[in-house]
């Protein structure tokens, strides 16, 4: 009966079954500061904060993109530095990375 149970595949960036740390690291930067980036745009007051996050999330983002391995980074990579580009132009257009001085 083992055989009738499903499984769902525990979700794994390494995919070729071997330890990539820095590369997953990049990954996790960039998902946060992608996150922080996106949620913190659509408050007119934390441009600072979205402009300095957003740059972080691209930079580590391409850095990623760079030196990564498996499809599954580059997926997650590529979201990722969606929603901080994304953050990042909002911010822009608000005052930028200095807060409009």
């Amino acid at each position: 009966m083992a055989q009738t149970i499903r499984r769902f595949p525990a979700f794994t960036l390494n995919t070729d079954g071997h330890a990539h740390p820095r590369e997953n690291t990049l990954v996790g930067l960039t998902v946060i500061f992608g996150l922080v980036a996106f949620i913190t745009s659509w408050w007119h007051g934390l441009n600072m904060l979205t402009s300095w996050t957003g740059l972080g999330g691209i930079v580590t983002g391409l850095w990623g993109q760079f030196i990564s391995v498996t499809t599954a980074e580059r997926f997650v990579l590529v979201i990722a530095l969606v929603a901080s580009a994304f953050g990042f132009g909002i911010a822009l257009a608000h005052g930028g990375l200095f807060g409009g001085m």
